[in-house]
């Protein structure tokens, strides 16, 4: 179904790599990913032609077909493993424009699970007033059918705060946050008079759609994520153009829009994870998991979050097939579903194979964005500082000196799959590349597109990852599941737990 074409590719980075082992199979590890590396071809596939991958729509199960295709050409057993339900939706073409009081069109996106709008469909553009009360919230209700609502607050400013740090005076910069706050409370105070559903009052109320912004700080880019409406459209607007609006409705000048948002509602459908497997020879009760979660959000085609991760697990998976077809241990490729929605995929593998979770040697986890691994961390298992170093030891010096291998480690980084499998005390590490830049311009973004990898650093990782499973796979010792301290939570006042994990939700929310 899908082609995997090789891209015309730069050359690998000419390192000067220097093995502290003869290892052959590190060697050969290196060659095969960096000098044969298949991660352009992989990100053009799974980017440019699937596409977005939001829970329980066709893009996602696109790429599972993709994946176990690509498994199967390689000889590698690869299965589909289904763990409940969720919402099919699909989105079709969006075009908004504002036609008063002049003509432009606007940049937005559909928020997930949002109704379509039957057709074109205007209407004038309406802010909460500023003096709205319970009290007064039923006549400026009566009066909205067929508006479009603002519903969050403008940015004062949509430029980079790094830009203003660099360039700014201290009291712009002190002026434009007071400002923010400002807005901020004040847009709370608005919207509390409507009680704490606002979607349905304004739905109730006959509103043709409901209009947001949130700004991701970086230029042109917001995190879209889904809405809660039922019958009137949900539009991510961008930070110029909601502030824009706002400051039209605020100034009486009647901004009007009008909207054509093409989607479809295709119901309830089952959810997979698809796992891939290579045997172990001599400890086929004992694993090693590359773990990565294959869904994306929809408003641009998931490149860093996560496709490269994705892509880092099944470069590996070749590597290792082409470099070490007869693990010791039994070698495990995780692609989850439903990371996006709640850590569900994973969440459901780690309650369907207690066989997995109890055999666990190590697992290791990416989900944050392009650029090579800089830190990987222990998540508080004692043992890591034993043999982490052991396996690092053996990869290109080169290579060693970009990662900080932090053991036992804090769990300083919660919140995906890795978390599945933690919270039952077994150990699956970070893969960590730099955060900063991530978060502001990919992470959920409109902006998380094929461009944005950087490959020579997808080719390192992947080969590294593939290391450390060799290492793992050939170590003559068990890691134990012995755990360290972990820090004080700062909300609690007590030290941080591993448990207890949080139960998958497998069926649909509606």
């Amino acid at each position: 179904m899908f082609r995997l074409v090789l891209l015309v590719a730069l050359a690998a980075p000419a390192f000067a790599q220097h093995f502290p082992t003869d290892d052959p199979v590190i060697r050969e590890m290196w060659a095969e990913g960096m000098d044969r590396s298949q991660t352009e071809a992989m990100a053009h596939v799974l980017t440019d032609v699937i596409g977005p991958r939001l829970a329980g729509s066709q893009g996602l199960e696109n790429a599972q077909d993709w994946l176990l295709e690509t498994y199967a050409g390689w000889g590698v057993d690869a299965r589909r493993e289904e763990y409940g339900t969720w919402n099919r939706w699909e989105a079709g073409a969006l075009h908004v424009e504002m036609t008063a009081p002049r003509v432009q069109s606007l940049v937005a996106e559909m928020l997930a699970w949002t109704p379509g709008t039957d057709g074109p469909v205007e209407g004038p553009v309406v802010a909460p007033p500023a003096d709205l009360t319970p009290e007064t919230a039923q006549a400026w209700l009566a009066g909205l059918e067929g508006a479009f609502v603002l519903t969050s607050p403008p940015e004062p400013m949509c430029r980079a705060m790094q830009e203003l740090e660099a360039n700014a005076r201290p009291e712009t910069i002190e002026r434009l946050e007071a400002q923010r706050a400002s807005l901020r409370a004040d847009w709370r105070q608005r919207l509390s008079a409507l009680g704490r559903d606002v979607a349905g009052v304004l739905e109730d109320a006959g509103v043709a759609g409901t209009l947001s912004s949130r700004w991701s700080g970086g230029w042109g880019a917001n995190k879209v994520f889904s809405t809660g409406n039922e019958r009137a459209v949900g539009l991510d607007v961008s930070c110029e153009d909601y502030g824009m609006l706002a400051r039209l409705a605020e100034s009486e000048n009647a901004p009007r829009v009008r909207v054509n948002a093409q989607a479809e509602d295709g119901g309830v459908v089952p959810q997979f994870n698809v796992v891939a497997e290579m045997r172990g020879t001599e400890l086929p009760d004992e694993y090693i998991l590359l773990s990565a979660h294959l869904d994306s959000w929809h408003a641009a085609t998931g490149a860093t979050d996560n496709a490269t991760g994705t892509i880092v697990m099944l470069e590996a998976m070749r590597i290792l097939k082409e470099t070490y077809p007869n693990p010791r241990r039994t070698i495990l490729a995780g692609h989850w579903g439903a990371e996006e929605v709640g850590l569900i995929g994973s969440g459901a593998f780690r309650e369907d194979h207690p066989e997995v979770v109890a055999g666990l040697q190590v697992g290791f986890n990416q989900d944050n964005g392009t650029w090579r691994f800089e830190r990987i961390e222990g998540q508080g298992f004692l043992d890591t500082a034993e043999h982490l170093p052991v396996w690092m030891a053996a990869v290109p010096t080169e290579v060693q000196a970009q990662v900080v291998v932090e053991v036992p480690g804090e769990q300083n980084n919660r919140g995906s799959d890795h978390t599945s499998f933690t919270c039952a005390e077994a150990p699956v590490l970070r893969l960590q590349s730099p955060y900063d830049e991530y978060r502001q311009y990919t992470w959920h973004t409109n902006l998380d597109t094929y461009d944005k990898i950087v490959f020579d650093d997808l080719r390192q990782n992947a080969t590294l990852a593939a290391m450390l499973v060799y290492g793992a796979s050939e170590d003559p010792e068990r890691m134990t599941r012995e755990t360290a301290n972990l820090p004080v939570n700062p909300r609690t006042g007590e030290p941080r737990e591993f448990g207890p994990c949080r139960e998958p939700r497998r069926t649909a929310p509606n």
